[in-house]
């Protein structure tokens, strides 16, 4: 396969009917997938070093910002039976998973890292699979508080994070996948998949433009007015555009 220059591979996209944006709505959640020990301590099985370290970070502001807007929150984890007999392929596809089983050696790998615990009033869903919608309640109980945008932080990009984020525009949601709150071990990965999926399922934006569109919700449900709307296509690995009228 020729390489292509970052300006030839989206102009080709865009000709393939691709790069489209999707409207977010003025009722959203956010999701946090699988943020837990094994990903960030350097022992851990998982471990992502410095990707993930900078994905924490933009998680736990997301999450700030999530809290002060009211929204709800998900947060997801995994877990096993013992020796993960309800895990099925993925279990014995990848071997780190025997680490979440309830009967695994070390239990630490499987708790929350620090700074984005739940807290009370926040819903945490288990799950056996890379979606977070697979064999899970999430999608009746989003459908249930009239969500419509689902901002999504967590890990891995390229894997958990691509799996929900597709099954989520599958199931009706906006889904929005804040950059600078999901990780990867590789930076290979991680910007292919953002790409993808700007291309073909979701809204990838960045932090601040997170951050400005929950302002927008906020003040929207305030009655002070202002701008929810996020739009506009996207580059080659990077965010999507500026904000569009309502």
């Amino acid at each position: 396969m020729n390489d292509v220059s970052p300006a030839s591979l989206h102009d080709d996209y865009r000709r393939g009917g691709f790069l489209r944006s999707l409207e977010l709505g003025r009722r959203p959640a956010l999701l946090i997938i699988d943020f837990v020990n094994a990903y960030l301590l350097e022992d851990g099985p998982l471990y992502g070093g410095e990707g993930i370290r900078a994905a924490h970070r933009g998680a736990i502001e997301l999450l700030g910002a999530a809290r002060a807007a009211r929204l709800p929150i998900f947060h997801t984890n995994l877990r096993y039976e013992p020796g993960g007999r309800d895990g099925g392929l993925l279990y014995r596809k990848v071997g780190a998973l025997r680490w979440f089983a309830t009967d695994a050696p070390n239990a630490i790998y499987g708790r929350f890292v620090a700074g984005l615990e739940p807290l009370a009033g926040e819903s945490v869903i288990t799950k056996q699979y890379a979606s977070a919608f697979f064999a899970t309640p999430l999608a009746s109980t989003l459908t249930s508080l009239g969500i419509d945008t689902l901002l999504i932080a967590g890990v891995s990009t390229s894997g958990c994070v691509r799996a929900t984020a597709v099954d989520c525009c599958q199931h009706g949601f906006v889904p929005v996948v804040v950059r600078d709150a999901v990780g990867d071990r590789a930076s290979g990965p991680h910007e292919a998949n953002l790409f993808d999926l700007q291309a073909k399922y979701a809204e990838v934006i960045g932090l601040a433009e997170a951050r400005a569109y929950l302002a927008g919700v906020a003040a929207a449900d305030a009655g002070v007015g202002g701008d929810a709307g996020v739009g506009g296509d996207a580059g080659v690995g990077g965010d999507a555009g500026g904000t569009a009228p309502r």
